[in-house]
């Protein structure tokens, strides 16, 4: 069964899922970001292992759906945090209702998985309880490393890595691992589907800030450059800052990190024509391939069938396709 296949899966149970809900300013927000769309790369990850290890019952959707609706959670309290107007296009929840409501209807989220979790009736539950639970920790340290870099000089490449291992890639493991459990994967195939989805999460989000500076809008989708006129830290401006000289260095602070620039398109020739000269473009590239390769190694190690196997390498490759 390919991706499209186990999503249309996926989108009727949860639509389903949906319809249970009460009709309430409580709930209304939830069903309201639960249907904006989005990859739903992360149920589709439980879907993914768990099929690969045994039958999607109806067990596994409800691991899957509570993975989405976690990540949901997390969207509406980071769209709060963040200010931000829009997500998928449209009014974030706290936009169109108010904080409190967003808030309030986040933390029902959050309930909303722990119950649907509790319903897979898995004889391994505990262990899917302490999988979601460190995960769900991490996921929150990781917003906060984000924040508390913001306002920090000094983040070095290892610790960017770290958080955007905790804040983003960890449930992407997750959601491999809990497929695998829920499944009856052994331990050692659980470990290496987490530890591909982590791997491979990072060397998305590598790829990502490189694609933001230098990839083609056309095919990235999004404006070039958006994250060097927000001042927004990645890889590349961590990377610079590591690699120059003390007149570079001071130019490029500060020009990517000023307050405003009426001449944003000045700032993003400059800020790139630095990271090229000192050739963070490349290093870039080659640290996100790193951790795409460490994912195709977990997947060479897993005690399954070649065609099996290739359902997560296939995935692996859809993350990698946008071009350089």
């Amino acid at each position: 069964m390919n991706l499209s296949e186990l999503r249309a899966q996926f989108e009727t149970e949860l639509e389903s899922y949906l319809k249970t809900l009460p009709d309430n300013n409580l709930h209304n927000p939830v069903k309201y970001i639960l249907s904006l769309g989005g990859k739903r790369f992360r149920p589709l990850l439980v879907l993914l292992s768990a099929s690969a290890f045994g039958k999607l019952e109806k067990r596994v959707f409800k691991a899957a759906m509570a993975v989405e609706i976690f990540h949901n959670f997390s969207l509406v309290h980071d769209d709060i945090m963040d200010e931000a107007p829009l997500r998928r296009g449209k009014e974030t929840v706290h936009a169109k209702w108010d904080e409190n409501t967003a808030i309030l209807s986040g933390d029902a989220m959050l309930i909303e998985a722990y119950k649907l979790l509790a319903e897979t009736g898995n004889e391994n539950l505990k262990e899917l309880l302490d999988l979601f639970n460190t995960t769900s920790a991490e996921v929150c340290w990781g917003q906060q490393l984000d924040m508390d870099f913001e306002t920090r000089s000094d983040v070095q490449a290892d610790s960017y890595i770290e958080m955007i291992g905790l804040k983003t890639a960890v449930l992407l493991g997750c959601a491999l691992k809990m497929g695998a459990i829920v499944a009856g994967a052994t331990s050692k195939d659980a470990e290496l589907l987490y530890q591909f989805g982590k791997q491979a999460g990072i060397g998305f989000q590598i790829q990502d800030d490189y694609l933001d500076a230098f990839g083609d809008p056309e095919k990235f989708g999004k404006q070039v450059g958006g994250d060097i006129i927000s001042n927004k830290k990645t890889y590349l401006i961590i990377k610079a800052l590591e690699k120059a000289g003390p007149d570079l260095k001071d130019e490029l602070s500060k020009i990517y990190f000023a307050d405003s620039l009426k001449k944003n398109d000045e700032k993003v020739r400059r800020v790139k024509e630095i990271f090229k000269s000192l050739e963070v473009d490349g290093d870039t590239i080659d640290a996100s391939k790193e951790y795409f390769d460490k994912a195709s190694d977990c997947i060479r190690q897993l005690s399954l069938a070649d065609e099996k196997k290739s359902r997560f390498t296939d995935f692996l490759a859809m993350l990698k396709e946008r071009s350089y």
